[in-house]
């Protein structure tokens, strides 16, 4: 009986141009909105920049060259702008890295109100920069009725002006108070993430809490120490709402940051064209910032 196979063979058949086109046209809507939501204010800031451009003069105008980049550049509070910026940024970072790490840790123990506990860490993620800032100014740090205040006479001490006297150091503790809750709960799920089996195991060999800790711990939670820096960086190099409800930049420039000076630069003194100065400057300082951070993680991820 004749054999009635038939060996079939690799068939190449090209795709209609449709379908080909068919990805790009679904893509092409949500690219363009992300485009035109990136550069067109990026290219605006660039224009005013070499523009004179204030809202109270408008019969100034016309190209302003490099005059406006040589004001900002001049500009005494630009120094301690940027100065307070990185303070603000590493502060808040030690804190909520290292604090939160010791509250991760903790919360993947068993005790007793854990659940309780693990709401009310997250609660303040939940408020409103500007509501934070006012708990704090004026129901925590206020100097005559604030319960910082009421402790401090409680143990005999003589309350202090917080906003006054330690103006950076409140906005720290504000600002750290709010992003606590994502380094706990980043940093928990990395910790619950990890196998039980090593920790029983180095438990047996006679590890201790501190072994544990270095050993077993620290470096498992390597990649999601390196997340919680990256995202709260980004965000912490654009404090704002804080410092203009608390302390409006002072006293003086001490709790000045590069966005309060471009506040100050386009709403106070109306000028938009060194406004936009300190934002092309805060977008490089913010681009820089994310290259050095993403080696990072990219170096860790590789490790």
């Amino acid at each position: 009986m004749p054999d009635l196979s038939i060996t079939r063979g690799p068939v190449s058949r090209r795709l209609p141009r449709r379908h080909t086109l068919a990805p790009f046209l679904l893509q092409a809507p949500s690219v363009t909105a992300l485009l035109l939501w990136s550069i067109v204010p990026l290219v605006m800031t660039l224009w005013f920049s070499f523009r004179r451009y204030n809202l109270l003069e408008p019969s100034q105008t016309g190209f302003a060259h490099l005059e406006n980049y040589r004001y900002l550049l001049g500009d005494p509070s630009l120094g301690p702008a940027i100065l307070n910026t990185f303070l603000l940024v590493g502060w808040v970072l030690v804190i909520t890295v290292g604090l939160g790490t010791l509250l991760a840790i903790l919360y993947d123990q068993d005790f007793f109100g854990r659940s309780v506990t693990r709401v009310m860490v997250v609660a303040p993620f939940f408020v409103m920069p500007t509501v934070s800032a006012l708990i704090w100014k004026d129901m925590l740090l206020d100097p005559e009725n604030g319960v910082v205040a009421f402790l401090m006479r409680s143990v005999g001490l003589k309350p202090i002006n917080w906003f006054g006297t330690a103006p950076l150091t409140s906005i720290v503790l504000i600002v750290s108070w709010q992003w606590l809750p994502f380094a706990v709960l980043t940093l928990l799920t990395a910790v619950q993430s990890l196998d039980q089996e090593r920790k029983e195991a180095a438990r047996m060999d006679g590890a201790g809490p501190l072994a544990m800790f270095i050993y077993i711990i620290r470096p498992h939670l390597g990649r999601a120490i390196a997340a919680v820096t990256m995202v709260e960086t980004i965000f912490l190099l654009t404090v704002f709402a804080e410092i203009l409800v608390t302390t409006g930049g002072g006293p003086g420039y001490s709790t000045t940051n590069l966005s309060y000076l471009v506040y100050r630069y386009a709403l106070l003194e109306t000028d938009i064209g060194a406004a936009s100065v300190g934002g092309v400057l805060a977008i490089l300082l913010a681009n820089l910032v994310a290259l050095f951070l993403m080696r990072s993680i990219a170096k860790n991820l590789d490790a």
